[in-house]
């Protein structure tokens, strides 16, 4: 098996699989509510495109992928894709990011499928906050969706939470009271510069700190040691081992100890979430002058591309950072 490895030593096991751009909420910090730029359907990777990306990542070493949109359970055939994921060789530990509204149907198909692990996101405990926030009145599907993964034992359940200015940022602690209620574990996002509407002020985003400062006034945090990878710094909560995650992909970027390449709903390797380059594996797929072996020799080839490209950081708080050009819908979260 071989390994990917970043030239600042950085071993990559962490795959980020986009299945589609499509969402059906319309969450204000992501796209606008009228947002129609849509990624063709003919540019898509099909399953089995997919499949072959992924087998190959698994040779290069990656053992874990998370399946992302967009939405991911819009995608028709996602109990197939994870069945088809798990029954892999060296089969990747495997994980979803959804935003519920559909798990209520497919929380355990997609468990004895194979799926190990789920996030829903859900940034308020209001109905019409919620209604404010998505523009669209789904707000107890998802709370039915979350229970339908629990009674699917897709344990732990995270919850993914955005905290904007003057929306829901007075809801921390009550998010807090209420995951701790239903045993959920509750991570607090930084807002991040990839909505398709542009609306991201670094000036006005609720920052880690603020997060952490709010929480502290109604409970007692203490840091969890050994992060590793993981992309939230932990705290336990009140002494006990509940804990609660936060976040800051702004304001304490963690890329050092970065192990993640992501792969587009259209087949573009991408190094990090925040980069503008690409490397393109659907040409690769869909050439018909390469015989299967051949392709999967090239695509492993651009895997190791991607991984030798990365830098040591996204640079976000330098004056001279970039946005993506995609939204996060386009790239995958």
């Amino acid at each position: 098996m071989s390994k990917l490895i970043d030239t600042y030593g950085r071993e990559h096991r962490n795959l980020r699989v986009s299945l589609t751009d499509r969402c059906s909420l319309r969450c204000t910090y992501c796209m606008p509510n009228d947002f129609a730029a849509w990624i063709p359907n003919d540019d898509l990777l099909t399953t089995n495109e997919l499949l072959t990306v992924i087998e190959v990542a698994v040779e290069q070493g990656i053992n874990e992928v998370r399946l992302t949109g967009g939405e991911p359970l819009l995608r028709p055939d996602i109990v197939e894709i994870v069945d088809r994921i798990a029954g892999l060789a060296n089969a990747p530990r495997l994980t979803l990011t959804t935003n519920g509204l559909k798990l209520k149907e497919l929380a355990l198909p997609l468990a004895k499928a194979g799926l190990n692990r789920i996030n829903i996101s859900l940034d308020t405990l209001s109905r019409e906050r919620f209604k404010k926030l998505t523009y669209r009145d789904r707000f107890d599907d998802v709370i039915e969706g979350l229970h339908a993964a629990k009674a699917a034992g897709l344990f732990p359940i995270k919850v993914n939470t955005v905290l904007l200015q003057g929306i829901n940022d007075d809801e921390a602690p009550a998010l807090l009271e209420w995951a701790l209620k239903n045993e959920y574990s509750l991570r607090f996002i930084e807002q991040m510069p990839l909505d398709a509407g542009g609306i991201w002020d670094r000036a006005t985003m609720v920052t880690a700190d603020e997060i952490y400062a709010d929480l502290s006034t109604h409970y007692e945090l203490t840091p969890v040691d050994g992060r590793g990878s993981a992309p939230a710094e932990e705290f336990y909560i009140n002494g006990t081992q509940a804990t609660v995650g936060i976040i800051g992909s702004v304001t304490r970027p963690f890329c050092g100890a970065c192990d993640r390449l992501r792969l587009t709903s259209d087949g573009q390797l991408r190094s990090c979430l925040f980069s503008n380059e690409e490397v393109d594996v659907r040409k690769v797929l869909r050439d018909e002058n390469k015989d299967e072996a051949a392709k999967r020799v090239e695509i492993a080839a651009r895997f190791q591309k991607t991984v030798i490209s990365k830098l040591p950081g996204h640079g976000i708080n330098d004056p001279s950072f970039i946005a993506p050009l995609r939204p996060m819908s386009a790239i995958g979260g």
